[in-house]
């Protein structure tokens, strides 16, 4: 079995926000791409636009409708992938050593060469989070797109993950999260962030954002519904007449 690291330097990860998630799926897409065409062994699909399609994914998106205490019911969509956890049950139940934790910087990943497919990590994830590729039959995972975040070859606003670069509505933020006045460490404190599923007593690295509640009165469109006059003037006005006419 393969032994965590007594300490970690840093502890790189992800703070999603799912106030802001619009579940878009552009993480998704980015994280297979840079995926299938970079690290590692490609993302593979098997009968990909077939009647039974298979393939590895190491982001997910999954949309709940949440019925509140009080306010309306909204849609959240919660974006899913490995967590990075500091008692990574996925590394200690590993025959093989392939599954490890780096103690530069935290991030939990898969020597691939190394791994026989035998599933025990998937089914120590307390989160789904691990996939057996269906082409390559290796265990993959998110790997915090740690040959993006050190490549030097790339501009410094690239050295991110690919998720955190292509979302859109900016509900991605990556960083140091033992550092207490990082960026990432900053949001939680002052967004009241939370573990996924504290209970399994993991201490995942990933945080989540709660979304806001949503005020029932509130309705954005109003004001651009309303009438800007009751009877057109000007060249509307000569437009609406000259249209009654017709």
């Amino acid at each position: 079995m393969t032994a965590l690291p007594n300490r970690v330097e840093r502890k790189l990860g992800l703070v999603i926000d799912l106030d802001t998630c619009v579940g878009c799926h552009a993480c998704v897409t980015a994280c297979k791409g840079w995926n299938t065409e970079n690290y590692g062994a490609p993302l593979g699909d098997a009968d990909a636009y077939g009647a039974d399609p298979v393939g590895a994914f190491l982001n997910r998106i999954h949309s709940f409708e949440v019925t509140p205490d009080e306010g309306p019911a909204q849609v959240v969509h919660f974006p899913k992938s490995c967590l990075h956890c500091d008692d990574a049950p996925c590394v200690t139940v590993c025959p093989t050593g392939a599954s490890y934790k780096r103690s530069e910087d935290g991030i939990v990943l898969v020597n691939e060469s190394d791994c026989i497919g035998c599933g025990l990590c998937a089914w120590a994830c307390p989160y789904g989070a691990r996939e057996q590729d269906p082409v390559e039959k290796v265990m993959k995972k998110c790997t915090l797109c740690v040959d993006r975040i050190y490549n030097d070859n790339l501009p410094e606003v690239d050295r991110v993950p690919a998720c955190v670069r292509t979302c859109p509505a900016g509900a991605r933020h990556f960083g140091d999260l033992s550092d207490p006045d990082s960026d990432v460490s900053r949001l939680v404190a002052e967004r009241d962030g939370m573990d996924l599923m504290p209970e399994q007593g993991t201490a995942p690295v990933n945080k989540y954002l709660p979304p806001r509640p949503k005020d029932a009165e509130l309705d954005i469109l109003a004001p651009l519904l309303e009438p800007v006059a009751e009877t057109p003037r000007g060249l509307l006005g000569w437009l609406d007449r000259a249209l009654e006419k017709l």
